[in-house]
């Protein structure tokens, strides 16, 4: 089957100490893999170095059987890959939640009327339709974790690399993103600490050490 993401023994380093060595990991076409793992890991820098936001020390990576050589190379694939950080809130850029959701679309030059119908869409698909004309600022944590994740989605990336995409969600908000999740037919790459949440969207589950990744059994 035809691979999204592969990555041949690629190490990383923090100033002089080493995060992770020799990791191996290849994500089929509409495969979701998580990834588990002790704090300071390297979770997290796992899912930028896929995402093209920094590079790592040695080994190959290559998405759609492309190599990556330098993040230059990453700018082809930028609408292709679906990036959800952590921490959510310094990367919002509307102050409306509806102006938000629109503005990777009238970026790309789409109409406000036909970007403003596909927002709304998302937005009632994700359950939030009620918060289209707030305050992103206004908004809980988990709320914005789900309207970031909006944002997103409304894009229709290939990949989704999402980072603890359940943090500071309610029980009810975690199982409508779980059924999202589950329905969304992408690579996926998912980082989180919530056993019962990562076991529900996948079997392929990956322990990160600085040895690199063991496939659970």
């Amino acid at each position: 089957m035809s691979c999204s993401i592969n990555l041949k023994k690629v190490s990383l380093k923090n100033s002089s100490k080493e995060v992770f060595r020799n990791l191996t990991l290849d994500v089929s076409h509409e495969e979701k893999v998580a990834i588990v793992g002790a704090n300071g890991s390297g979770k997290s820098s796992l899912l930028k170095i896929v995402a093209g936001l920094i590079k790592q020390e040695e080994g190959e990576l290559f998405l759609f059987h492309n190599e990556m050589k330098s993040l230059k190379d990453f700018n082809k694939y930028r609408s292709d890959i679906g990036y959800l950080p952590q921490e959510v809130s310094d990367h919002f850029l509307c102050p409306s939640v509806i102006e938000d959701v629109m503005f990777a679309l009238r970026a790309k030059g789409i109409l406000k009327d036909e970007a403003y119908k596909k927002a709304i869409s998302i937005l009632e698909e994700l359950g939030i339709l009620h918060l289209e004309n707030r305050n992103i600022y206004d908004l809980s944590g988990g709320e914005q974790k789900i309207v970031a994740l909006a944002g997103i989605l409304i894009t229709k990336p290939k990949i989704l690399l999402l980072d603890e995409p359940t943090n500071a969600l309610d029980e009810d908000a975690e199982k409508r993103i779980i059924k999202i999740l589950n329905n969304i037919k992408k690579s996926m790459i998912i980082v989180s600490h919530h056993k019962s949440f990562i076991e529900s969207l996948t079997p392929s589950i990956y322990t990160l050490s600085k040895d690199g990744l063991n496939k659970q059994n």
